[in-house]
């Protein structure tokens, strides 16, 4: 199918096969190194079995306290915000990429959000990026009354169909200094452009910039995906109100959100753009602009996003998000020398440490379960490490207190009832990983898509509470 608003093939193809997700499996490197840990492993089980379970022990809970550190440490250093610059004397000129992909119900919606930013209109420009074959929302779009400024890009048939194709497609009609990108249910605050800009030109070594995500729910929400909705807000404020601010003030890479991240597009172009491959691009992106020298920073106005509510799109969207942590990991690792010690401990710290969190929690919890079973049966004290409980009781807190910090900052109310409930919900992502690592073996590139739904009704904050937050930006 031919559209007026088609562009030219995209010149942004990623980085090449060697560094993108789109080579899968592991490298000679990547796996003599890990044949060699397992083997030694293997090895040191047959030969002093009692003695290698002990350090195996002691490395599980030099592991947990790291991360423990690491948490405490970023909850210290997040509090330290730079100050706002002053405005340029020119504003740059701006692009937005918003890529939908079967969304004819919320299409309309975007629009109206978009239409709301505060910018010099002719300084800026929108595309909205769909799919050739996405007639529904096609003409859904062109009967929406739109501003001159905002476009529509058709993105001609190929391999894979994921997200990041579509925005580098997208790129070869962009003009713009910075690019942002926003998704379908996106309702970025009104200034968190003109901020971006002004930070970028006071900063001149930032290559990118993250506003932080903050999840409200609307319309009447089923009560069975009411859990599922608080605990992702307290995830989402834990990470974007928390532990990013952190790792930016440390001066250190981060994973960029799929959304409301702002780009120098001098950088992007450094970077060839996003890799088409690789299912968390964003993740993927924010390694390889700190890879080319660029600095990594944190915005103050937020975006506005709705959860993705019951199980049956839960799931899927963790699914993904964990697929795509570790392709990147896996993609990262082959020339660990390109990112440095520094780069290395942020990637390890951040994907690394959800990877492993998501395997490990629901084990965790089946053994702290059936330990406590067995000692109320029995009255038998279970032979449980006090190092290992402490450990992970200290593991438990760090994490309640980065959701108590973020929540704050992002002006949710987090009760008792919902740090009670925080274990289940991390066990669920047990399920998840579970899953993203058979179908990282089987369907590495398929691209899961999360659903979203137009607001019928009146905002509902998720903890019940107004929307603060926009004010208070």
């Amino acid at each position: 199918m031919s559209h007026p608003d088609a562009v030219r093939p995209a010149v942004f193809r990623g980085p090449t096969f060697a560094a993108s997700a789109a080579r899968a499996g592991v490298t000679t490197g990547q796996g003599l190194f890990l044949g060699a840990i397992f083997s030694g492993v293997g090895l040191a089980l047959l030969l002093a079995p009692g003695a290698t379970v002990k350090v195996g022990v002691a490395a599980l809970q030099f592991a947990f306290m790291a991360a423990v550190v690491w948490r405490l440490t970023l909850a210290v250093a997040g509090q330290r915000r730079a100050p706002a610059p002053p405005q340029p004397q020119q504003w740059p000129r701006y692009t937005i990429l918003a890529a939908l992909h079967d969304e004819p119900d919320v299409a309309p919606q975007l629009i109206e959000n978009l239409i709301g930013i505060d910018y010099p209109v002719d300084r800026l420009e929108g595309f909205l990026v769909l799919e050739a074959h996405d007639l529904a929302t096609i003409e859904v779009i062109e009967q929406t009354p739109r501003p001159a400024w905002l476009k529509l890009v058709i993105v001609p048939p190929g391999a894979p169909q994921t997200k990041p194709r579509a925005l580098n497609h997208a790129l070869n009609a962009a003009t713009g200094e910075i690019v942002t990108i926003y998704d379908a249910e996106d309702d970025p605050d009104p200034l968190q452009l003109r901020e971006a800009a002004a930070r970028f030109a006071a900063e001149p070594r930032t290559g990118c910039l993250q506003a932080p995500l903050r999840i409200r729910r609307k319309g009447r929400t089923p009560s069975r995906a009411r859990f599922l909705d608080r605990q992702f807000a307290f995830e989402y404020a834990a990470l974007f109100e928390n532990i990013l601010p952190g790792i930016a003030a440390l001066g250190l890479p981060f994973p960029l959100g799929g959304t409301s991240n702002h780009i120098r597009m001098e950088a992007l172009r450094q970077a060839g753009g996003w890799d088409a491959w690789n299912v968390t691009e964003d993740a993927d992106l924010g390694f390889r602009l700190w890879a080319d020298g660029w600095r990594m920073g944190v915005l103050e106005r937020p975006t506005y996003e709705t959860p993705p509510g019951a199980w049956e799109h839960w799931l899927p969207q963790r699914t993904r998000w964990l697929k795509g942590y570790m392709q990147t990991i896996g993609v990262h690792t082959r020339r660990p020398w390109v990112l440095g010690w520094r780069g290395l401990l942020s990637l390890a710290m951040t994907l690394g440490v959800s990877v492993a969190a998501a395997a490990a929690h629901a084990p965790a919890l089946a053994w702290l379960t059936s330990a406590l079973l067995m000692a109320v049966v029995t009255g038998i004290t279970p032979a449980v490490p006090p190092a290992s409980a402490a450990a992970m009781f200290s593991g438990v807190c760090a994490a309640w207190m980065s959701c108590a910090v973020g929540a704050r900052r992002a002006h949710l109310r987090y009760r008792l009832t919902d740090m009670i409930a925080a274990p289940a919900y991390w066990s669920l992502l047990s399920l998840a990983f579970g899953h993203a690592a058979w179908r990282l073996a089987t369907q590495p590139h398929v691209w899961d898509k999360t659903a979203h739904q137009r607001d019928l009704d009146p905002v509902e904050a998720i903890p019940a509470q107004a929307d603060a937050g926009r004010e208070a930006a």
